[in-house]
């Protein structure tokens, strides 16, 4: 059975967005503004559109936590779309709908092959949950299992290191400094190519087009030995890798130095171990990204994740309608230039929900006091193996 799960519902203006997170131990001291702070972080960034406007997302807590505690219960946690306002003739739960069906399909977008797979006769009822507004949730969540972390000494942080084709220069990134980019708006920590990847969204956002591109998480702080080699899906990397490319958009993840092993001889790639003074092993390199044999080795976990242009053009591409059966363009719906940013931090986000996974796993995940000290003994272990 999995320690820790959640589950989202709520469609992208619908009345609310919800989560259930079930696992935590009791005891987690968690603090309301920082949840809103990375729902802000999700909600920014150069190139967003105007849902962004509308929307300023607040979490309400509805169960689970008392006085600013966990009690060790599901945790239930809710975003009031006040868009809701201006679609309850279109979204409403009972009644006759109102306004026109969305007939004609997104390429690139759940629209058509969920219209079939389901059934259903309204592009809308596909759009609606598809939609990356229920990554609203997943960052709600993700925050939360970030103060988990975060008790722990461990930090999930991420930078944005390409889009639009405009790649950051990785000798100008301080990694020390990961986290703390409240003066970009790109998430990127490389000024000239965060001015030249603005002047590739104006250009994109003049032509009515989309832009993609890569972000990099990176996790902190980890120790040794989480996750397994035992069973396939006990590998952390392969959970971490799925856990990714569930973000919406997402198309390919790749961890430390990724595609670029199938490039080098094993001379090149692999991360050589030595002993320190002290008699301890250590690794001067990281290409294999803080993951070996499906389980963390000491080192800082580094994952990158690639996001396809949205497929919600201004300018729209060729598509067929559901309804005549005809070549038609694809419908539009308020939507981003680019929003690469924001899913750095929904990276984050499900980053920290899998590693929290992990830890809850190895060490119990009833209270927070017991599974602090099963960590100490395991360390202390640890130490005096070598």
């Amino acid at each position: 059975m999995t320690t820790l799960r959640f589950m989202t519902a709520g469609e992208s203006h619908g009345p609310c967005l919800t989560a259930i997170l079930e696992g935590l131990p009791a005891g987690l001291k968690l603090n309301e503004e920082a949840i809103n702070r990375e729902l802000a972080r999700r909600q920014q960034g150069y190139g967003r559109g105007g849902r962004m406007k509308i929307e300023t997302d607040k979490i309400r807590v509805l169960s689970g936590v008392r006085f600013g505690e966990t009690l060790g219960g599901p945790i239930t946690l809710q975003v009031v779309n006040r868009d809701f306002e201006n679609w309850g003739g279109r979204m409403a739960a009972f009644g006759e709908p109102e306004g026109p069906k969305v007939t004609a399909s997104r390429p690139g977008h759940a629209d058509l092959t969920g219209i079939k797979k389901y059934n259903r006769h309204d592009v809308r009822d596909i759009l609606e949950r598809s939609s990356a507004r229920e990554t609203t949730m997943r960052v709600a969540v993700g925050a939360v299992c970030k103060e988990f972390l975060r008790a722990l000494g461990v930090e999930v942080v991420s930078q944005v290191v390409t889009l639009g084709g405009v790649s950051v220069d990785p000798a100008k990134i301080d990694r020390s400094q990961l986290g703390n980019a409240q003066d970009s708006e790109l998430n990127c920590y490389d000024p000239e190519a965060e001015a030249k990847m603005k002047a590739k969204i104006d250009e994109a956002k003049k032509t009515g087009d989309t832009l993609g591109g890569i972000f990099e998480i990176t996790v902190r702080g980890l120790p040794a030995g989480l996750g397994s080699h035992i069973q396939w899906d006990r590998r952390l990397d392969g959970r971490l890798a799925g856990a990714l490319m569930a973000i919406q958009a997402i198309k390919g993840v790749e961890i430390g130095a990724g595609f670029t092993c199938g490039l080098l001889p094993g001379s090149q790639i692999h991360d050589e171990v030595f002993l320190d003074n002290e008699g301890n092993p250590y690794r001067k390199t990281n290409r294999a990204g803080g993951l070996e044999g499906g389980m963390t080795n000491g080192e800082d976990v580094v994952v990158r994740a690639v996001m396809k242009p949205i497929p919600t053009l201004m300018k729209p591409l060729h598509s067929v309608d559901i309804e005549s059966h005809q070549e038609v363009l694809a419908c539009k719906e308020r939507s981003d230039t680019c929003a690469v940013p924001a899913a750095s931090v929904v990276g984050e986000a499900m980053t920290a929900f899998v590693m929290a996974q992990a830890i809850c796993e190895k060490f119990g995940s009833d209270a927070m006091v017991d599974l602090k000290a099963a960590i100490a003994a395991y360390q202390e272990r640890i130490r005096k193996d070598w």
